[in-house]
């Protein structure tokens, strides 16, 4: 299995980042994990690793947050301009099961990379083998 340089968890449950950034340093799945509670601090990691060249690999997302929302943070996402976009895996990583979310996930911006918390080993190991769902503008 390779292993991702740089996983991204925004979530604004400790207890949900403490348990998911356990596993995935038991799985030895990324070089490094960085954990932010809310999508303005997601894009602000993303904008200061793109000036150093680096991305997160993988964005681990949470939709129901402080701030701005999971749906926010995509749109935001969307806008952004980094040359290695196209590499980013996103997956929602939520509490709600509500079909709605994944039907509102793949119409607006392509997503169908969505898991119900919590983490587990299989979750990971579907997830690493899930390939980027859309290209970005």
């Amino acid at each position: 299995m390779k292993k991702i340089n740089c996983i991204l968890l925004i979530d604004d449950d400790e207890i949900s980042n403490f348990i998911n950034e356990t596993l995935l340093k038991r799985m030895g799945v990324a070089s490094e994990i960085k954990v932010v509670k809310n999508g303005i601090d997601g894009l602000k990691f993303i904008t200061i690793y793109d000036e150093n060249g680096i991305c997160p690999e993988l964005i681990l997302l949470d939709l129901n947050m402080p701030v701005i929302d999971g749906y926010e943070f995509l749109e935001s996402f969307d806008k952004l301009i980094f040359e290695n976009k196209n590499n980013v895996k996103i997956v929602v990583l939520s509490s709600s099961n509500n079909p709605r979310d994944e039907e509102r996930l793949k119409k607006e911006f392509g997503i169908t990379n969505y898991f119900v918390k919590p983490l587990t080993e299989e979750k990971v190991l579907s997830i690493l083998n899930l390939k980027p769902a859309t290209s970005y503008n």
